[in-house]
């Protein structure tokens, strides 16, 4: 604690995980460390979660912070909010750097064993990303219970592994058992004392509890500074804390029985109207309980002074009275009207099967928290649910709400699980919605096929309401593009497009679909239109076509197109969409696209960084429609550094993902990442085979899709001897050359295949100088070289090994090694060794080790920009700027944004200048001589 204290006053932040059962002394601990913070300057937020608050969302950190959930969204437009998870979770983010660019802060958080399941998510979230911060966080949680929250103990596991330093109370040592004894009692502890105290398994609470009563009970004796028992028989241990309590007046313990349900802490007037008295009347029993240390002041509550106190005094309530005083309670809040959740809290265990009123509050709490905590939300839901009769006229609705909040939390499963059950009792005329439901959810969990098939019975229902018939097409629509079955629903796109009452989804769905068939068939600059006109109508149509994200898409199709700037534009901006509307099934797939134009702009660290973070997110939320892609672009850079073993385990998740998603053919684009890996560790016949496993038609999409794999595909099925199959391709992408003259890609494309194909240096020389893509660049440079050096009768040695050095350095450039190696053994077997270049490896530490990106983090956090300001300078997500940030200091070796202002202070601007984003990456560089 002392050592993250005095870190974090030299700019370094840091988390610890405080784990132990009841009374080990976790509060106590928290309480010290706090009290020591605020005396060497630090802000001290405090924060505790309790059973009853745990229905209210990332209620510890907003009460740590002295906030209101409301104030967190003021001036915030969230009406049309689906999931305020991520924007409550920005504003937390935004006021705890602000708090630490003030000065050191420490955050206490006790007993989150109660926590709701968004604090953990911002947890999760902010304790990774605020680690250059002076920011201390000291969670702690009691272990023990039997029933720890599994998301807890993946939130803790996660931590740890990112460098949380645990701390785990365990019982106390018998010396330190004899020193507390010694230190209560003013005397040496005898023979018998120490095995009386020994009963409470070293556990200091009850230690204490234990010697205060027996001292108290004059069942001690002090003879010569030497302490032992008065008498033999004393209560065991275990009904220390029982007798305390068996101690106080009969009205005394009836009142600490029905506080005790109201919670650790508790209001006074609530209390009183439970009991049905003036608070005046109480005031005996306060101060005898206040006086026996059982209650204690919190503010403007009272508190139990320990958990084991509250546990002992409902323990001795019975169960039936114990749910009739909680059904009590509930019913006390709902008939104060206001918000249901303090009352849910009470109605989730005391309500009965059929119970209408608690039933009612209930669903109004599901409603009430689902934006804010949808996970908490979906428990309420489905208690409600539990309890509704099958004959019950709110059954349908009841599961509705269920479904809509395990949805949205990414509980896909069971919320499909739920409407199949419902559909197998239902009648066809009110199955509708629930089967348009079930669409959705099996398309945002990545299983197209199911969702198609959930649509086509829904399409042909006779009484399909408008207002769904749209959203259910849409769903249809998107299932087809995820199949890459585009033809499949031509003829319906055409027919919606052409009739002008057919609703903004239905439109949006139809365009997308167009898109892509015009796309993928040659008709690149039609596609393209159609994909930013279900942009334009998505942005004025409903939440439904909003949340479809075309952007995303658009700026797929622009990837492909190499148009980066303006697919960096269209992922910005849908980024933006995904977190203004809370559109958590969508969190994780701007970082996939972006992983892949990454890739493009030969930025292979970025692409790798950017891939993580969008597994990490599908993970988180529970969705993984975009999945195939993030292990693709893993795939691809670990197959161009030669990490095999790495592109390895990225291929086998992606075939395992695949086959788990029931999809035949997996990603469109990953069949050149599966190429790509074949050939890496199988040769060109593997790779052909590869490809052959797929239909012609998807191989010729691939040129559209990737047009350097034209030039690739040439060069394989030259190796294997099918100059046929050679000749296909290249004039496929002549073909495309020729129809989308206004895309140089595929300009480049087409002469880069048609070289190889005719062993034409013009044609590559042209190709090399017009990709855009530096990987495609070096790879056209090489394959002139290559020519240039075994040109029949004349070859041009010098020329071929300029071109080979070329490749060398871009190739160098981009951090593509497995193709390094390869054009040094050209450069070697044309008689050119070492001594003809130059050639760096990047450090791996100091400045020079730093990556163009880290660079540009680098320099903007030195200049005191915050990681969200960083990350909307740069075109990045939160999570990644601080990965990045991360990255920096280990290759520094630093540990706080103060040391890196200041090391860069510290650099000669002209020798040592910090890059910035429009400096050249000056690692990796081969340079001739």
């Amino acid at each position: 604690m002392a050592r993250a204290l005095r870190a974090a006053t030299e700019g370094r932040g840091g988390v610890l995980l405080v784990e132990g059962q009841m009374g080990m002394g976790k509060s106590r601990l928290l309480h010290e460390a706090a009290e020591v913070a605020e005396h060497t300057g630090f802000a001290v937020l405090r924060g505790t979660a309790d059973e009853l608050s745990q229905m209210m969302p990332l209620m510890p950190l907003i009460s740590a912070l002295g906030e209101s959930p409301h104030a967190l969204l003021t001036g915030m437009a969230v009406s049309d909010v689906l999931d305020l998870r991520l924007l409550m979770t920005e504003q937390l983010r935004s006021r705890l750097e602000g708090r630490a660019a003030q000065g050191p802060v420490l955050v206490t958080l006790d007993d989150l064993h109660w926590a709701d399941s968004t604090t953990m998510l911002a947890l999760r979230t902010l304790a990774a990303d605020l680690t250059s911060y002076p920011l201390v966080w000291m969670l702690a949680l009691t272990r023990g219970s039997g029933d720890d929250p599994p998301r807890l103990d993946r939130l803790f596991e996660a931590l740890e592994r990112d460098g949380a330093t645990p701390v785990r109370l365990g019982p106390l040592a018998d010396d330190a058992v004899a020193l507390i004894v010694e230190d209560v009692l003013q005397a040496s502890p005898g023979p018998d004392v120490l095995a009386l105290s020994g009963a409470t398994g070293g556990n200091p609470f009850l230690l204490v509890e234990l010697l205060g009563k027996i001292n108290e009970e004059g069942a001690v004796q002090i003879d010569g500074g030497h302490a032992r028992l008065a008498w033999a028989e004393l209560p065991w241990v275990r009904a220390i804390t029982r007798k305390r309590l068996d101690g106080l007046a009969a009205p005394t313990r009836h009142m600490l029985q029905v506080a005790a349900i109201l919670g650790r802490s508790f209001a006074v007037h609530d209390l009183a109207e439970m009991l049905g008295e003036p608070a005046s009347r109480l005031l005996p029993a306060l101060e005898e309980a206040t006086a026996a240390g059982v209650l204690v002041p919190s503010g403007d509550l009272l508190a139990f002074r320990h958990d084991l106190l509250r546990q002992a005094v409902t323990d001795a309530v019975t169960p039936p009275v114990r749910l009739a005083l909680r059904r009590q309670a509930g019913e006390m809040l709902l008939n104060r009207g206001g918000s249901s959740v303090p009352a849910a809290a009470h109605l989730v265990h005391s309500a009965r099967p059929g119970d209408t009123r608690a039933l009612d509050g209930l669903d109004r709490a599901a409603r009430e928290v689902l934006c804010a905590s949808p996970q908490t939300a979906a428990d309420l839901a489905l208690r409600a649910l539990e309890l509704t009769p099958d004959d019950d006229s709110h059954r349908l609705a009841r599961t509705a709400a269920a479904v809509d909040a395990l949805t949205v939390t990414g509980r896909l499963a069971e919320a499909a699980d739920l409407v199949r059950e419902a559909l197998a009792t239902l009648p066809d005329a009110k199955s509708v919605e629930l089967r348009c439901k079930l669409a959705v959810i099996m398309l945002l969990g990545g299983q197209p096929g199911e969702s198609l098939a959930e649509a086509e019975i829904a399409l042909v229902q006779p009484d399909l309401p408008p207002e769904l018939s749209g959203v259910v097409e849409l769903a249809w629509f998107k299932a087809l593009i995820a199949l890459n079955e585009f033809k499949r629903g031509e003829e319906r796109a055409e027919g919606v497009l052409a009739d002008p009452g057919r609703s903004p989804d239905a439109r949006v769905g139809a365009l997308l679909l167009l898109g892509h068939l015009n796309f993928l068939d040659g008709r690149v600059e039609a596609g393209l239109d159609q994909f930013r006109e279900a942009v334009l109508i998505a942005s004025e149509g409903s939440i439904s076509a909003r949340l479809t994200h075309p952007r995303l898409l658009l700026a797929r199709i622009l990837t492909c197109m190499q148009r980066l700037e303006e697919a960096e534009t269209n992922i910005q901006a849908a980024e933006e969409e995904v977190r203004g509307a809370g559109h958590t099934p969508y969190a994780a797939n701007p970082a996939f696209f972006r992983a892949r134009l990454r890739l493009v702009a030969g930025r292979m660290d970025d692409a790798s960084v950017e891939a993580q973070t969008g597994l990490a997110l599908a993970e988180e939320f529970g969705t993984h429609a975009f999945e195939l892609f993030g292990y693709a672009v893993l795939a691809i850079v670990a197959v161009r550094t030669g990490d095999i073993a790495a592109a390895t385990r990225h291929i086998d998740r992606y075939r395992s993902e695949q086959a788990a998603l029931g999809l035949r053919f997996g990603s469109l684009w990953g069949l050149w990442a599966l190429a790509l890996f074949a050939e890496a560790t199988g040769g060109p016949g593997a790779a052909k085979e590869m490809l052959e496993s797929t239909d012609r038609e998807r191989r010729m999409w691939l040129l559209v899709v990737e047009p350097p794999s034209a030039a690739w595909m040439t060069r394989i099925a030259l190796m294997t001897g099918d100059r046929e199959s050679a000749e296909e391709v290249v004039e496929a992408a002549e073909r495309l050359k020729r129809d989308n003259p206004g895309f140089p890609v595929l300009a480049a494309a087409a002469d880069h295949a048609r070289g190889l194909l005719d062993g034409d240096s013009a044609r590559l020389s042209r190709a090399a100088a017009s990709y855009r893509d530096p990987w495609s660049r070096a790879s056209a440079s090489e394959d002139l070289g290559a020519l240039l050096g075994s040109t029949a009768g004349a070859p041009d040695t010098d020329a071929a090994v300029l071109c080979l050095e070329q490749a060398l350095e871009g190739y160098d450039r981009v951090g593509a090694l497995r193709d390094v190696a390869r054009v040094r053994a050209r450069l070697r077997r044309l008689g050119v060794r070492r001594r003809h270049w130059t050639y760096s490896e990047r450090p791996s530490t100091g400045w020079g080790s730093l990556t163009e990106t880290e660079g540009t983090v680098a320099s903007l956090v030195a200049h005191g920009l915050t990681n969200r300001q960083v990350a909307t300078r740069m075109f990045l997500s939160p999570h990644t700027v601080s990965f990045h940030l991360r990255q920096v200091f280990r290759k520094l070796g630093i540990g706080s944004r103060v040391e890196l202002a200041r090391l860069a202070a510290e650099l000669a601007p002209e020798e040592n200048e910090v890059p910035t984003s429009s400096s050249p990456d000056r690692t990796r560089r081969s340079r001739p001589r």
